[in-house]
């Protein structure tokens, strides 16, 4: 938790920097941002211009989820490629290190995951469009970002988040990890991959992408990761007591067929389907398990056991279809 000071600090820090971008104009100070969930989000205001700034939490590491100036870095990487990102403005690696970039208007809303009321025919447009967006993102060039992550350490990173959920919140996943772990797919070349890639990571204007947001986990490695995971949010009915229906939504395949645009489908892409289920139960058995231990409480956590059961149950039916 940032302190007034801390506050007061960066402020001064960031209207020191916008002042000369936007000389004899007023910026503001900073505003909290909702619903960020790396480091420390705001906003700010310099004359009619509106930025978002995310910051290190003072005292913290910058890695990981906190280590912003890697998402400035992706984010220039990818200014005036295909896809759409939000333009970065100033980056500060002073302690504690910060970016702004512009503030896009727009909505970020996951079909049949948020309460919405907008048109089906809205929702199916924009998902469609996305696909697109994200064959451009796998065939754009990044920044340097070290060793790929190949499908066996996916799994890995995604089996110790299983193995550390009570084993009653998880039921099946012991042997669906041990199927998994035993038919690891060969690579394919890797690729730039956001990691979380999904319509409620990304601003919309109508029925177009503006801007994909939420780079924290963005890497190079296997592309079938990024879209086994987008997939996995065209159907409600893998989120029950959870999901929503969403009339006309594209189901998988035709999201698969919009993403592969008349190329063959991948190899192996139902392992990764299945992969995407595990993190998905893995992720929901972890906050549920936060709720119950009194860390974080929440209790919309508590409709979560259906789907985890269900995310586990689908993983393993999936590996069934095929050796």
């Amino acid at each position: 938790m940032s302190t007034t000071t801390e506050v007061t600090e960066l402020g001064r820090r960031v209207r020191e920097r916008l002042a000369d971008r936007h000389p004899g104009e007023h910026v503001s100070d900073l505003r909290t941002l909702p619903g960020g969930h790396s480091g420390l989000t705001y906003v700010v205001t310099a004359g009619p211009a509106s930025y978002v700034v995310k910051a290190v939490p003072p005292g913290q590491r910058p890695v990981g989820r906190n280590d912003v100036l890697r998402q400035a870095l992706v984010l220039r990487a990818l200014a005036g490629s295909p896809v759409p990102v939000p333009g970065v403005l100033a980056v500060d690696e002073g302690e504690p290190a910060w970016f702004a970039m512009e503030f896009v208007d727009g909505e970020a809303i996951e079909p049949v995951l948020d309460e919405h009321r907008l048109d089906p025919g809205l929702c199916r447009a924009r998902m469609l469009a996305l696909a697109d967006v994200l064959r451009d993102l796998h065939g754009t060039t990044g920044p340097e970002a070290g060793e790929p992550l190949d499908p066996a350490g996916e799994l890995e990173r995604w089996s110790r988040t299983m193995r550390a959920v009570p084993p009653e919140l998880r039921p099946g996943a012991e042997d669906l990890l041990d199927v998994l772990a035993s038919r690891i797919p060969d690579g394919i070349p890797a690729t730039l991959t956001h990691g979380d890639f999904r319509l409620g990571n990304v601003l919309c204007r109508g029925e177009r992408p503006a801007a994909v947001v939420d780079w924290e986990i963005w890497a190079y490695g296997d592309p079938r990761i990024d879209l086994a995971w987008f997939l996995l949010f065209a159907d409600h009915r893998n989120f029950p007591r959870v999901g929503r229906a969403v009339s006309g939504l594209p189901g998988e395949e035709e999201l698969l067929t919009a993403y592969l645009d008349g190329r063959p489908e991948p190899p192996t892409l139902d392992w990764f389907r299945a992969l995407a289920r595990t993190k998905m139960a893995a992720i929901m058995g972890h906050n549920l398990r936060r709720h119950r231990e009194g860390k974080h409480h929440d209790p919309d956590q508590e409709r979560l056991p259906p789907t985890i059961a269900a995310m586990i149950r689908t993983a393993r039916d999936i590996l069934a279809r095929r050796p």
